[in-house]
């Protein structure tokens, strides 16, 4: 499988796949509803049979990007460069493998524009896997530009009745950002040939740049809001709410299950990479506001009144710790961010198809219009029961694995925040305990209701995956993490230079301790 994986340019299907699924969608003539959700997942599978030969053909062992492709674009350090490394490449896994399921679980909700709707989901996979892939900053920013485009038209034509509201406020919230990182690119770019006499734009190169304090700092304000905007980091969350409320299911599902990590993502890829010094000096104000986004997070979550906006909530809290993590710059606190990132990924993808799947039943979201139906749908109950306990941290399930992974890591660094971050696991279990209760258990609202059907054969095929997927991830996450290991080394040496070490942050452990904590994890 490795020789097969070197010998074609896998990063480019990967990524430019969806988007030629995309153009080919445009020419199916007709009005045939079930060629158009065909084609569309046929490509999206694809895509994500192809990913898998990046999980397999990785080696990870030099730290190093790899399946790496690069060629002149627009020139003066304008390149196309991609490739994929252990920071990278589970999320690229976690766009491809959701894309499907998310179009799989349209095929009843959306019933009118079929073909546009398939068009922008696949535009939007391309968006996604482009950011992760990216390995020149210019190139990163157009992806992330790109992936508003199709997010905007999903929200704002597929979504609820104040859809027009919650898309203007994500896209002027997200665009604020971007056009502060664009104005970075610009003076890194300058930067670099002042330095150098010649042009790259290229993240390794940057890396390298000796940038003065000052600099460093209004570089970092700059992107960071881009990616604290993203996460969302409180406060700067109020968007998400909003967006996830009135967006259809299928675009719920990928902008909690892997857009919102763009942002974590960017604090790892070029954030603290870049400007070390100026991450270091915002790292303590930084952690104070993911703890408090723990908190608020799970609070607001407990008062919600829609399944959506709960779950929405419960994100703020979830990437809160995330971003602690992040910011603990420690080699189990990285670790436990990317590994909680695929983690959530997948538990608050599947709530909201849980959500979905009832909505499509009984027409709301309210908590209160519902109760009892496990009775209706024993297996959906079972499902939703396995996947809520996955979202709350159960030993043995893949919320577990992340969340200890981070709390050793923040514990590492700040004991008294890492008091402050174990409340999301009291917290995430009383709202979802809640909202089970609630919904699930008790008496029928009303037992004649003819619409509580138990799960069909499309539903448990995009379900039972994911079921599969957060019991293995819970029970073998040494699978995953050692494909991490030398790229998380690598950053942390990047990031932590003496001067860094200076203003406080904790050092990482040894490589041998790690694994001996990951060792009883696994036990």
């Amino acid at each position: 499988m490795s020789a097969f994986a070197s010998a074609l340019p896998l990063v480019s299907l990967v990524t430019f796949l969806p988007l030629a699924g995309a153009v080919l969608l445009v020419f199916i003539r007709g009005e045939s509803l079930k060629a158009v959700r065909a084609a569309a997942l046929a490509v999206s599978l694809l895509t994500f049979a192809l990913s898998l030969f990046l999980f397999f053909g990785f080696d990870g062992a030099s730290g190093l990007p790899e399946f790496v492709e690069r060629a002149s674009w627009l020139g003066r350090g304008l390149d196309y460069h991609v490739g994929v490394d252990g920071l990278s490449l589970f999320l690229v896994l976690l766009a491809a493998f959701l894309t499907p399921i998310a179009l799989l679980s349209s095929w009843r909700a959306v019933g009118d524009r079929v073909k546009e709707f398939s068009v922008f989901m696949l535009l939007l996979e391309t968006g996604m896997i482009g950011v992760f892939v990216s390995l020149n900053l210019f190139l990163f920013y157009v992806f992330w530009e790109a992936m508003l485009i199709p997010m905007y038209f999903l929200i704002g034509i597929w979504g609820g009745p104040r859809r027009v509201y919650a898309t203007m406020k994500f896209v002027l919230f997200t665009m604020f950002g971007s056009l502060l990182m664009l104005v970075g690119v610009f003076v890194l770019h300058a930067a670099h040939h002042q330095a150098t006499g010649g042009y790259s734009l290229a993240i390794a190169d940057l890396a390298g740049l000796a940038l003065s304090p000052a600099l460093q700092t209004w570089l970092f304000l700059g992107f960071g809001l881009a990616f604290a905007i993203k996460v969302p980091l409180f406060p700067l969350h109020t968007w998400l709410p909003d967006a996830h409320v009135e967006a259809p299911t299928a675009a719920s599902v990928l902008l909690a299950a892997v857009l919102l990590k763009m942002g974590a993502y960017g604090f790892l890829r070029l954030g603290l990479p870049l400007f070390p010094l100026a991450a270091a000096s915002f790292a303590p104000a930084l952690s104070v506001l993911a703890a408090v986004g723990i908190v608020y997070g799970g609070l607001m979550a407990l008062i919600q009144k829609d399944m959506k906006s709960l779950v929405a909530y419960s994100s703020v809290s979830h990437m809160g710790l995330v971003m602690l993590a992040v910011f603990s710059l420690n080699f189990e606190a990285t670790e436990g961010a990317i590994y909680q990132m695929l983690n959530h990924g997948l538990s608050t993808g599947a709530l909201f198809l849980c959500v979905g799947i009832l909505y499509e039943r009984t027409h709301t979201r309210k908590i209160a219009d519902h109760g009892g139906a496990a009775a209706r749908m024993p297996v959906f109950a079972g499902i939703f029961l396995v996947v809520m306990l996955s979202s709350a941290g159960l030993p043995g399930l893949n919320g577990f694995a992340g969340e200890i992974l981070c709390f050793f890591g923040v514990f590492a660094a700040n004991k008294a925040l890492a008091a402050v971050s174990v409340t999301t696991v009291i917290l995430s279990a009383a709202y979802l305990l809640w909202l089970y209760r609630r919904v699930l258990l008790g008496p029928l609202k009303d037992p004649g209701d003819p619409r509580l059907r138990d799960l069909d054969k499309r539903e448990l095929a995009y379900l039972v995956p994911i079921i599969v997927l957060i019991v293995f991830m819970g029970l073998f996450p040494g699978v995953f993490l050692r494909k991490l290991d030398a790229s998380v080394s690598r950053y942390l040496d990047a990031v932590k230079t003496p001067a860094a070490a200076t203003l406080g942050l904790a050092p990482a452990p040894e490589r041998g301790q790690t694994a001996e904590n990951r060792a009883e994890l696994e036990r």
